[in-house]
């Protein structure tokens, strides 16, 4: 008996269209046919499967996959209302006058010196992080690298793992060479936010006594926690056996360790960096680690990145041959469980601003105090009418933003197309699928 013939498969309605091909645009009925939904797109990634979910009943998720920002695509450039990015690409002034619509960007991660965020301020983009994710695996990937400074057990394995052979205390001793005991020690915290009071809690129970600089905690904040203040960076740096870096990348910290910082920590300290690449001169610590003025030290972050260890930047990287040296990919972020739980915190950021208010509704709006007030090259900030949802408001939105208008003086560009969009899913009778554009 012949097999009947399978029908043509549906293209998914969930998968994220590429932009470098062609991609029609999702067709709707009615009054609002002649306009598209908000275009999201994500800069330099390709997986979209967590942010569609959030995303697609309010917006047309895409991806571009860019390694720079040459590579993003020219509909992106015209349209995109959101956008989403790792930390892949670095957004100027210059880049960011290039997007025409675009009103919101969400940093996946917490750091935002990649994107000049004053200068989308004054063009009316919202830029936004997500602090509050993977504070757990920062502060326990911390930690395994300062135990593995301290007993060298990365060196060890590799050891053993290339064949030699410890036959008695005396090669024990000379593989183990400068392995050193934890309890007791001093272990100096910069900046004691989410991630540095995570390692600070961690580091008592390992038995270190924990000491940190930062200028912005309220007095006191010590005295909660059982720490010990440094009201200088320079005190920090001669009481600290081991410091580990916990600051955000600004102007006035770039290179906060350099040859100078270096001279004023004790001989023999190690140093750890789970930050910002840029907060340490890569140079000054190579120099550092080969003269024996650090005994070992630990890099996640690299001021270029992505970071090959052998060569550094060049053939001649100034980390190049550096002992007692250990670098990762940036990775001290990542499990599984934050990495969905990061994107998902991305996403909703985006939902918030394509159904409330800019940059009211926002959890996260890092730039807020430069947008202008009236005028300027983006305008006033605008605000949003949320689309209408099944019991007549945005399930998402509460009721007095739901039933909200518009200030006068808002210009419009979204108000038409949500508008349009409710209109043509009640003319429908059902919510417009996540069509490829």
């Amino acid at each position: 008996m012949d097999k009947k013939k399978n029908p043509l498969k549906r293209p998914r309605v969930d998968q994220a269209p590429v932009l470098s091909q062609s991609v029609p645009r999702p067709l709707s009925n009615g009054p609002g046919a002649m306009h598209a939904r908000p275009l999201v797109a994500l800069l330099d990634g390709r997986d979209c499967s967590v942010e569609m979910p959030i995303l697609k009943d309010v917006a047309t998720v895409a991806f571009c996959d860019a390694q720079s920002t040459q590579e993003i695509h020219e509909k992106v450039l015209n349209e995109a209302v959101g956008a989403l990015m790792w930390h892949t690409i670095t957004l100027t002034k210059e880049d960011l006058e290039k997007f025409k619509t675009l009103k919101i960007i969400v940093r996946i991660g917490s750091g935002i010196d990649n994107v000049d965020y004053k200068a989308a301020g004054e063009l009316g983009i919202a830029v936004c992080n997500v602090p509050g994710y993977g504070v757990e695996e920062v502060a326990d990937s911390t930690m395994c690298h300062i135990l593995n400074l301290y007993r060298r057990t990365f060196w060890l394995a590799n050891m053993v793992r290339e064949g030699k052979k410890f036959q008695g205390p005396e090669q024990v001793r000379e593989a183990a060479h400068g392995c050193a005991r934890i309890r007791g020690d001093t272990l100096g915290i910069v900046g004691l936010g989410r991630v540095g009071t995570a390692v600070a809690l961690r580091a008592k129970a390992f038995g270190f006594t924990v000491i940190f600089y930062d200028p912005y905690k309220p007095d006191g904040e010590d005295k909660s926690l059982g720490l010990t203040r440094m009201y200088t960076l320079q005190e920090l740096l001669f009481q600290s056996d081991c410091v580990s870096l916990h600051c955000t990348l600004n102007e006035h910290n770039h290179h906060l360790i350099n040859d100078y910082t270096i001279k004023q920590m004790r001989p023999g300290a190690f140093l750890v960096n789970t930050a910002r690449g840029g907060l340490v001169d890569e140079t000054a610590l190579g120099a550092a680690l080969k003269e024996g003025r650090i005994r070992a030290a630990a890099l996640d972050v690299h001021e270029n990145e992505p970071f090959n260890a052998m060569s550094g930047s060049s053939s001649t990287g100034p980390l190049k041959d550096a002992p007692n040296l250990i670098c990762t990919p940036h990775a001290a972020w990542y499990s599984d469980a934050s990495c969905s739980e990061l994107r998902e915190m991305a996403a909703t950021e985006i939902r918030r601003a394509i159904v409330g208010r800019i940059p009211d509704s926002l959890r996260n709006c890092v730039n807020k105090e430069y947008f202008p007030q009236s005028g300027g090259p983006g305008g006033p900030p605008p605000t949003y009418e949320p689309p209408t949802g099944l019991n007549g408001m945005s399930p998402a939105t509460p009721p007095a933003v739901a039933s909200a208008g518009p200030p006068s003086g808002v210009a419009p560009n979204l108000l038409l197309i949500q508008a349009a969009v409710a209109q043509a899913q009640q003319a429908a009778g059902s919510t417009t699928p996540n069509n490829c554009m």
